[in-house]
C-alpha cells in the first residue's frame, strides 16, 4: 500500500526567514501625502469590510411580467439569479487588512500611488459604498389603478401660480452613482453621500440659481442657471411657461414625446419614459399637465407597477417603473402610498452589467419642497434664506 509521507508540522518563520521571502525595503520615510493615501484606503478597506456585517432587510422578489421574463436570460427587473445572502465578515478580518496595508507600505508600496498605475488610492471625497437591494420584480397588475390614483391626486394638487418677476422653486435630496477604478483595476460602486439640492427658475427660464455645496462644481453659494437666449422651449429644456403650452391629453402628449425625442437615448420607448422623468424631477408641473404626463407614461410598452421603493428620503411608496434594456437600470418614480404625491425617484440596477452589481442601488432622489418665492436663493417660510452671494 502506498502511504502519503507525513508531513512535518511547519514551525512559524523566524524574523531572518521573513526578510529573505519579502522584496527588499524601500525608503521607509513617506511623504505627508503619502500616508494621508494609505490612511485613506486603509479606512476605505475598513468600511467595505464593516458594512457587510448590516443586516438585509430589503423586500422579497415578486412577480414579473416585465419584457425578458421568459426568456432564458434574467427578466428584467429581476436580479440575475437568486441567491443566498452574502455571509458577514468577522470583525478580526478588520485587524488583518490594516496589518496587510500597513505591510505593504513599509516593504514595497503600495499598488496605484503616484508612482504606479496612476489609480485612485481611494475613492472621491465624500463617496459611499452604493447600498445593494434586493429588486423587488415589477407588474402590469395593478398598473392602471395606481395610475387613475396618482393622476387623479395630480390634477387635483393646489399650486400656486408664478407671478411676474417670481421664482419656481424646488428643494431635493439626492445621490448619484460615481464611477470609481481602485487601486487593483477593480470597479467598484460608490455613490455620493444624500445631500441637498435647491433650484431657483424663472417661469421663462431665463434666470436662475443652483445650490449644491457638496459638489465641486459648484461653489458653495451657487452657480448661475442664467440662459441669455431666454430660456428653454423644449422637452429637453423646459420652462414653466413652455410647459403650459402642452397638451394635456395623454395621447397627444406621447405623440409629441415620441416624435421629439426620436432618435436618442436607448431606443423610443426609454427614451419617452426618460424625458417625462426629466419633466417630474425637478420642475413645478401645472396640475393638468402632470396628470396627462402619468397617463402617457403607463401607455410606453415596458412601464410596470413596483409595489415598494424607497426614496432619498428614507420613505416607501408605490413605483411606476421601467427597465433599460441596454444596461439593466430601473428607473422608478416613487409615490405616496396614501395621498399618491410624488415623493422621488430611484435606481436600481436589475442585472450584472458594466461591473456594477445586481440590485446596487445607482441613484436616488427625494423632493421636499416646490414652492414659489419672490427671488432668487429665497427660501419658503420656515426654511430661511440662502446665504448672500461672494
Amino acid at each position: 500500500m502506498i502511504r502519503t509521507p507525513r508531513r512535518r508540522r511547519e514551525e512559524p518563520l523566524d524574523h531572518a526567514e521573513l526578510a529573505r521571502l519579502l522584496p527588499a525595503p524601500g525608503d521607509p520615510e513617506l511623504s505627508s501625502d503619502r500616508l494621508n493615501g494609505l490612511e485613506e484606503h486603509l479606512m476605505t478597506e475598513i468600511r467595505n469590510l464593516t458594512s457587510d456585517t448590516a443586516p438585509d432587510t430589503s423586500p422579497h422578489t415578486a412577480s414579473d411580467t416585465s419584457p425578458g421574463a421568459s426568456t432564458g436570460a434574467p427578466p428584467v427587473g429581476a436580479p440575475a439569479r437568486n441567491r443566498a445572502p452574502r455571509p458577514a465578515r468577522r470583525p478580526v478580518l478588520v485587524g488583518v487588512a490594516a496589518a496587510l496595508v500597513l505591510a505593504a507600505a513599509g516593504v514595497a508600496g503600495l499598488a496605484g500611488s503616484s508612482g504606479g498605475s496612476g489609480r485612485a488610492v481611494a475613492p472621491p471625497a465624500g463617496a459611499v459604498p452604493a447600498p445593494v437591494v434586493q429588486v423587488v420584480r415589477g407588474s402590469t397588475a395593478g398598473l392602471a389603478g395606481a395610475v387613475a390614483d396618482i393622476s387623479g391626486a395630480a390634477a387635483r394638487a393646489e399650486l400656486p401660480e408664478p407671478g411676474p418677476g417670481q421664482f419656481l422653486y424646488v428643494r431635493s435630496e439626492v445621490s448619484w452613482l460615481v464611477s470609481w477604478e481602485g487601486a487593483d483595476g477593480k470597479n467598484r460602486s460608490y455613490v455620493d453621500q444624500i445631500h441637498p439640492r435647491e433650484v431657483w427658475m424663472s417661469p421663462d427660464g431665463g434666470k436662475g440659481w443652483l445650490m449644491e455645496p457638496y459638489k465641486e462644481a459648484v461653489d458653495r453659494d451657487g452657480i448661475t442657471l442664467d440662459d441669455p437666449e431666454g430660456g428653454g422651449r423644449t422637452l429637453n429644456s423646459p420652462s414653466y411657461d413652455y410647459l403650459r403650452t402642452l397638451p394635456t391629453d395623454p395621447g397627444l402628449l406621447l405623440k409629441k414625446i415620441y416624435d421629439e425625442t426620436g432618435g436618442m437615448g436607448n431606443g423610443p420607448d426609454q427614451q419617452a419614459f426618460s424625458t417625462i422623468g426629466d419633466l417630474l424631477r425637478e420642475q413645478v408641473v401645472p396640475p393638468k399637465l402632470a396628470a396627462g404626463l402619468y397617463r402617457a407614461a403607463a401607455r410606453i410598452p415596458g412601464v410596470v407597477l413596483v409595489d415598494d421603493s424607497v426614496d432619498a428620503a428614507g420613505r416607501h411608496g408605490v413605483a411606476i417603473a421601467r427597465t433599460d434594456e441596454a444596461d439593466g437600470a430601473r428607473t422608478e418614480w416613487i409615490f405616496d402610498r396614501e395621498t399618491y404625491t410624488y415623493l422621488g425617484e430611484r435606481t436600481v440596477q436589475t442585472r450584472d452589467a458594466e461591473g456594477i452589481e445586481a440590485g446596487t442601488v445607482r441613484g436616488r432622489t427625494a423632493v421636499t419642497d416646490r414652492a414659489v418665492v419672490d427671488a432668487v436663493k429665497q427660501r419658503p417660510a420656515g426654511l430661511g434664506d440662502a446665504p448672500p452671494s461672494a
